[in-house]
């Protein structure tokens, strides 16, 4: 059986109508069907996001070999919305199966991955188990399910029973990071010769480029920014809150600032701005210094290209060992040195190995202090380098590479 005959489902709890969708899941699809496989979609969309993105998802999937099967994601109520959740992916899995024969299920943790074992199990499907983060503890350590709460703590245990069986059923294994690849390998679920890759998320090298940008654009935009000759720009890209330590980032802003004065901090991040002032002003950084913009996509690299340096400080925990920051990939892709805190997946790692960063060890003053030293420093760092490292790591390419890997040796297996 050649590959253009594999059927292969995909299933997400994400919509592919949300931003992560487009960026970390469609692209991998969109190499893996031009590798010959016959992809079938199944997400549960969110009703707005859908409205307003299911064109430009349908335009993003033309051409390709892939069927996608969207489904209506249930908000609420807590823990009843995911059982009617699982319901419906099981009746919509079966019927894609009845309809092409699927050979190979394929899914992210928490409620896709139960899908998926449940496929294994009754329809008799190789299972792909994607571990892109440990689902039932990050839930915990993020806030989202408290265990003194006797329903989550039943939850939680049912979780971690699940994944276990997930990993002792996996035809194939994906984490994002080494150091999750070590910890699963230790796993006494974990069956020795089961195929596992590491395949980190990947970043857009073609759109993340600073050689595309513009001389000319990037002077219109500071002039809408107000950014001025002398000042410094430092940014922060993405999200605040959650596991973002939106504080403990101010708090070092605070300190370079006072390290140096012309430093501006460029927030890019898509809502809560009012959240960032207000943690601005608590850390005592005046308003004239924190620039917040909403971008899109295609707008983000030329507002990262105005940066000197970019920093993200993400909580570290276990669960986080698991994480491969997509804001990582794409910050190194356009040849920006970071500063950001242990603890978290690989990246200390990839920063020393392409020197291409500070690593901040605790959320001290002290730390805090030595990292804004080596930045007022002019310590050097070579964006090329950089780049290289981003285009070594987190290619698109690369990690399509590595899928391709697995579905052969699972579906030949």
């Amino acid at each position: 059986m050649n590959e253009t005959s594999r059927h292969i489902l995909f299933i997400s709890y994400d919509g592919m109508t949300d931003p992560l969708g487009q960026s970390q899941v469609i692209p991998y699809l969109q190499g893996l069907s031009r590798n010959g496989y016959s992809i079938h979609l199944l997400s549960c969309e969110k009703k707005e996001a859908f409205a307003r993105n299911k064109s430009l998802v349908e335009n993003m999937l033309n051409g390709y070999t892939i069927q996608w099967h969207p489904m209506n994601y249930t908000k609420k109520p807590p823990v009843l919305s995911t059982l009617v959740d699982i319901l419906k992916l099981k009746r919509a899995a079966k019927k894609i199966h009845r309809d092409y024969q699927i050979h190979m299920v394929h899914t992210r943790p928490g409620v896709p991955a139960l899908v998926g074992l449940w496929m294994k199990k009754k329809l008799g499907v190789k299972f792909l188990n994607d571990i892109r983060e440990f689902y039932a503890d990050s839930r915990v350590e993020g806030h989202m399910w408290n265990l003194k709460n006797p329903l989550y703590k039943m939850v939680f245990r049912y979780f971690k029973r699940q994944e276990a069986e997930q990993v002792r059923q996996s035809d194939g294994i994906v984490c994002l990071t080494y150091a999750a690849k070590e910890i699963v390998q230790q796993w006494p679920e974990y069956v020795q010769d089961c195929p596992l890759e590491v395949i980190p998320c990947s970043a857009d090298l073609d759109l993340f480029d600073r050689t595309k940008i513009s001389e000319t654009g990037r002077n219109d935009l500071k002039a809408e920014l107000k950014i001025e000759n002398g000042d410094h720009i430092v940014s922060y890209l993405g999200s605040i809150g959650g596991w973002y330590l939106t504080e403990e980032m101010m708090r070092f802003c605070k300190i370079l600032l006072e390290q140096k004065p012309g430093v501006k901090f460029l927030f890019i991040s898509p809502h809560r701005h009012e959240e960032i002032a207000a943690a601005a002003q608590k850390a005592g950084i005046p308003p004239d210094r924190i620039i917040m913009r909403k971008a899109t996509r295609q707008q983000v690299p030329v507002l990262l290209s105005l940066s000197e340096f970019s920093v993200f400080f993400i909580r570290p925990c276990y669960s986080k060992l698991s994480s491969s920051p997509t804001k990582h990939g794409e910050i190194m892709a356009m040849g920006i040195p970071l500063v950001t805190n242990s603890g978290v997946g690989d990246v200390e790692a990839i920063v020393h190995r392409y020197d291409s960063g500070i690593i901040i060890r605790q959320f001290s003053e002290t730390d805090f202090r030595a990292a804004a030293d080596a930045m007022v420093s002019g310590k050097l760092f070579d964006p090329v380098r950089i780049r290289e490292g981003a285009r070594e790591f987190y290619s698109l390419e690369t990690a399509i590479e590595k899928y391709n890997k697995i579905y052969h040796a699972i579906l030949n297996h």
